[in-house]
């Protein structure tokens, strides 16, 4: 067996690894043990769950509070906890004290998109540290909220849930009544907590250890230097354009432009959103986080690339940033993800059309970014679908997951010798 899997790209691995865990937990969740008393699970609701926890997305198909006892809340968050480390992450963690190999090194680059092999097992030990620190201050301070409103116990296990979903970017929530924090809209502690675990979270390990590190803007890598320029204006901007579209507070709007980039969160009713808002959203959800984050999209460094290189081309100059040049394979590759993307989004919105025709378009487009940004935001459509719709965003919160670009790489094989042909230009435009 280990013989076989030596054999497959690191990108069939990752995905097979996903797959695993994902269908693990759906047979768990399945389980009479890990529901209340009285409610009876269907396996594809099971499934969806298992799904949007180790996506890290935070759709549902049941209410996690109303249909998963302790027990099962627990199976979630773990889900959450290893689908935001990763599964090859996981496997270091678990595999500590042993001495990993080349080829497990090779997966936790190419899991994590990175470009070196160099460090990776305590970039690894570092990513456990970062999460233990930002989930146990997360925790502590959602408790100052949740105890003054729940029994003591009840209150720790849902700070420490919702500490988990928040800085992994998942909007999973366990109060029940498919309220998400709704109750909580005014709350500024418990809005700026999330808030910051969700931004940390989306930011990618790589940046905060860089952050941690070096402490001085001039001392930052180019990439770090992106992630954050572009998060900050993506923040800045969603949040603007909410609260003109919106009936909302500033503090909401805020909070539903940092939750859209892959959280999930909400503390307003998203189905009553204009067309303008949720296209506002459906927009931050498409961008997403950032590359080796809890959180999805085509990330913000994807973003930052396709914008420089749009704009360098038509000032017909360099593309470049921050006095450094961004090399064109780079560009490539981010206009590659992007139009990879698009197709997914197009091709699962087709698809979610034509399994509920009575649905509204923007609706069923909504719900699709979503699923594919691993966001988790819902104009509350999702309990309702069909079983043939749950599973297109089932496949569609796994390919967000993993990226298109990994997905790609599943399905390649060794080239044939290929010869070499005159070149000959064409019309563009």
């Amino acid at each position: 067996m280990t013989e076989h899997l030596r054999k497959l790209s690191p990108g069939r691995i990752v995905v097979l690894g996903f797959a695993f865990v994902i269908l693990t937990g759906s047979l768990i969740l399945w389980l009479p043990i890990s529901a209340n008393e009285g409610v009876d699970v269907s396996y594809i609701d099971a499934l969806f769950t298992s799904t949007s926890a180790v996506c890290v997305t935070g759709l549902i198909a049941v209410d996690t509070a109303d249909t998963f006892n302790v027990f099962g809340r627990t199976v979630v968050a773990l889900l959450i906890q290893v689908g935001g480390l990763g599964v090859t992450c996981v496997g270091v963690i678990l595999l500590a004290g042993k001495k990993i190999g080349i080829h497990g090194r090779v997966l936790i680059r190419d899991s994590m998109n990175l470009t070196t092999v160099k460090g990776v097992v305590r970039l690894v030990e570092a990513i456990l540290f970062m999460t233990l620190l930002f989930e146990g201050a997360g925790a502590l301070l959602s408790f100052l909220v949740f105890s003054k409103d729940y029994p003591p116990l009840d209150a720790l296990g849902i700070s420490v849930f919702h500490s988990v979903a928040a800085f992994n970017n998942s909007g999973f929530d366990i109060l029940g009544g498919l309220k998400n924090l709704i109750p909580y809209q005014s709350n500024v502690l418990l809005n700026l907590t999330t808030c910051g675990l969700i931004i940390f979270g989306g930011l990618g390990f790589l940046v905060i250890r860089e952050i941690w590190e070096k402490h001085s803007w001039r001392k930052f890598s180019l990439h770090t230097k992106v992630v954050i320029a572009t998060t900050i204006a993506l923040l800045a901007a969603g949040t603007v354009l909410l609260k003109m579209t919106e009936d909302i507070t500033w503090l909401g709007a805020l909070f539903q432009s940092t939750s859209a980039r892959t959280a999930g969160f909400s503390t307003y009713p998203i189905g009553a959103f204009s067309n303008a808002g949720l296209f506002v959203l459906a927009v931050l959800m498409f961008l997403g986080a950032s590359p080796g984050s809890t959180g999805g999209g085509i990330k913000t460094t994807t973003t930052f690339v396709l914008m420089k290189s749009m704009f360098s081309a038509a000032t017909n100059r360099h593309c470049s940033a921050f006095k450094r040049r961004i090399p064109t394979e780079v560009v490539s590759q981010a206009f590659l993800i992007a139009i990879l993307a698009l197709a997914v989004v197009c091709v699962q919105t087709f698809l979610m059309c034509i399994a509920e025709p009575e649905l509204d378009f923007m609706k069923l487009l909504f719900e699709t970014v979503s699923a594919f940004g691993t966001v988790g935001l819902s104009t509350g459509i999702t309990p309702d679908l069909n079983a043939g719709a749950k599973l297109i965003l089932i496949t569609t919160m796994f390919i967000g997951r993993l990226g298109p670009l990994t997905m790609a790489t599943v399905w390649s094989f060794k080239p044939k010798a290929a010869a070499w042909y005159s070149e000959e230009s064409i019309t563009i435009g």
